[in-house]
């Protein structure tokens, strides 16, 4: 097993000018890897811990110092010159923090160290990172995901006033990861004239999708299949996926609509997820309901399952726990993977393989909050996971994503010859 010679954290940049932690790792034969841990702004009440700093005097409270002194003593201290396997190394990172979620030494100390381990591990092997976590589970057999770019950004990440959080683009109908891409570029495109020719704002939303002032959410599923039409694709080719993240519109039982005004009860959000499915060619819908309304994803898991995905993100935050309850529910029929949610790497794979073995679609995802690193490009390739979010081709911390998996794509097909 590889040794540990040191670890080192320093505060770096988010794409949203917030502060994060980048993570170096150097093994005892001198290979060096590096991580730049992600964060969210719409985060379920469950995940794992980010430690900041709460100093409001320092960039709002939201420094990370507290967790670079961390990664820079007590961590370093505890796992100089010993051997680590991967999954040894975060069950004795979990051990150590010794909270259920990881608020002692910040889930953001925790995970840099893993994934900086991993990168280092994998340099030292002299393979690609989604070699080596492709052979952490036994697999071998590499395949590209499906790419789903948010182009229109509401909610949180984003002052446009839609309800409805993401609006992606699911490009189906290609031969290749590149062509996929090639594609929505092209929709991209077409969506930015349109909004221009009605008169709406370009700006852009968290994750580089454009953030307009539109009427409905109903009006910018509508534009979506303009784009798309216009682009001179047709909606076999591309689908659409929504992230309501309804837990961030939902108060005392009811899911309250800025919109329109209106207020919808459970009952109420599964007909109107029914009555868009039925509309526009959706093929998944993220948290349509709130972290804790079991009952109601139970009921749209029923009514919609055998139609679409319905993925849970706040409703079980990467963690295994959660997934469980929702086998033992049938709430869902697909998970969201993120990586800072559980805090480690080794917890991230478990959540894959639990959510396969159900027989469920895992969606590997970045944060509103990221930075250059491609690490998830890699997780998605190495586990098989049959779907990646990454954002818009706008911003270059969602660019790289793709850019990444572009390049895996190549090195996956001239092995081939």
């Amino acid at each position: 097993m590889p040794k540990i010679k040191k670890v080192i954290a320093k505060e770096v940049f988010d794409s949203r000018g917030v502060p994060t932690l980048s993570v170096s790792c150097e093994l005892g034969s001198g290979a060096v890897g590096e991580a730049k841990v992600p964060s969210g702004k719409s985060t379920g009440s469950l995940e794992a811990l980010e430690l900041r700093d709460l100093d409001m005097d320092r960039y709002a409270g939201k420094g990370v110092g507290k967790a670079i002194e961390n990664v820079n003593t007590e961590i370093n201290l505890f796992l100089q010159d010993k051997d680590f396997g991967q999954n040894t190394l975060d069950e004795a990172l979990i051990k150590l923090d010794g909270t259920a979620n990881k608020s002692r030494l910040g889930a953001n100390a925790i995970l840099g160290v893993s994934m900086a381990f991993a990168r280092a591990c994998a340099k030292e092997n002299g393979v690609e990172l989604y070699e080596y976590l492709g052979d952490l589970v036994g697999n071998t057999d590499f395949k590209m995901p499906e790419p789903l770019l948010n182009v229109i950004n509401g909610g949180k990440h984003s002052d446009s006033g839609l309800d409805i959080q993401e609006f992606m683009l699911v490009p189906i109908g290609f031969d290749s990861f590149y062509k996929k891409i090639e594609a929505s570029g092209m929709v991209i495109s077409s969506l930015r004239q349109i909004l221009l020719d009605k008169k709406y704002e370009v700006t852009l939303g968290d994750e580089g999708g454009f953030a307009p002032k539109l009427a409905s959410n109903e009006e910018a599923l509508d534009i979506l299949g303009e784009a798309i039409q216009n682009a001179s694709f047709n909606k076999e080719q591309i689908k659409l996926g929504l992230d309501v993240a309804a837990t961030s519109f939902y108060e005392n039982g009811n899911y309250f609509f800025k919109t329109s005004g209106i207020k919808k009860d459970t009952h109420d959000m599964v007909l109107w997820c029914q009555d868009l499915v039925s509309k526009y060619p959706v093929v998944f819908i993220e948290d349509p309901l709130s972290e804790e309304d079991w009952q109601g994803f139970s009921d749209i898991t029923q009514k919609l399952g055998e139609k679409i995905k319905i993925v849970g993100d706040d409703l079980t935050v990467t963690n295994v726990a959660r997934i469980n309850m929702a086998i033992e529910k049938k709430a869902i029929n697909a998970v969201l993977i993120k990586l800072n949610q559980i805090g480690t790497l080794s917890e991230t794979i478990q959540a894959i393989q639990l959510t396969k073995a159900q027989g469920w679609s895992p969606f590997v995802s970045h944060r509103s909050g990221e930075t250059d690193d491609t690490f998830i490009a890699d997780l998605a390739v190495g586990l098989a996971c049959p779907y990646i979010k990454a954002g818009s081709l706008t911003k270059e911390e969602r660019l790289c994503k793709y850019n990444r998996l572009i390049e895996i794509e190549n090195i996956i097909n001239n092995k081939k010859i």
